[in-house]
């Protein structure tokens, strides 16, 4: 194959791991005009951590077990529906997972084997602040121990 020619069966299931921040959103839809552009199917994926009594996470330490669920269930349900409109907006094929995970690239890795995904597209960074400028944790982890292509979208 030349420069600039494609193989359609190069990825037939893209693995898009979101936590619904900006920045993920914009790697889920440059991850759906790629599959599209393919010929593929995509795999929506959005990963919640546990409740813990002790932690220093700011949504766990105000509120309740109970509060925490609901919180949750609420983004999973309005992340999920996003990467499902937007696929079906393009025309491309889509499951959505939510997992629920001590650690989130562990389970982006998890699905990538559940799901039969060949390539992760992912964000370089999500939720975690200041420390997550130059690479998300989560993403240097899951490019460390993927053993598929992983694209990070900056």
């Amino acid at each position: 194959m030349g420069c600039g020619q494609k193989d359609k069966s190069m990825y037939k299931n893209i693995l898009l791991p979101t936590d619904g921040s900006p920045l993920a959103n914009s790697a889920v839809e440059h991850g759906i005009a790629l599959a599209k552009s393919l010929g593929a199917r995509i795999t929506g994926l959005t990963v919640s951590v546990p409740f813990h009594v002790f932690t220093f996470d700011t949504q766990m330490v105000e509120t309740t077990a109970a509060e925490y669920a609901r919180a949750v269930q609420e983004r999973v349900k309005k992340t999920l529906e996003s990467i499902a409109a937007a696929a079906k907006a393009a025309g491309v094929a889509c499951e959505t997972v939510h997992v629920e995970h001590e650690h989130p690239y562990q389970a982006i890795i998890d699905t990538v084997g559940s799901k039969g995904c060949d390539v992760v597209v992912m964000a370089s960074h999500g939720r975690r602040g200041v420390a997550a400028i130059v690479l998300g944790s989560e993403t240097v982890k899951v490019l460390t121990h993927s053993k598929i292509p992983v694209l990070v979208y900056r």
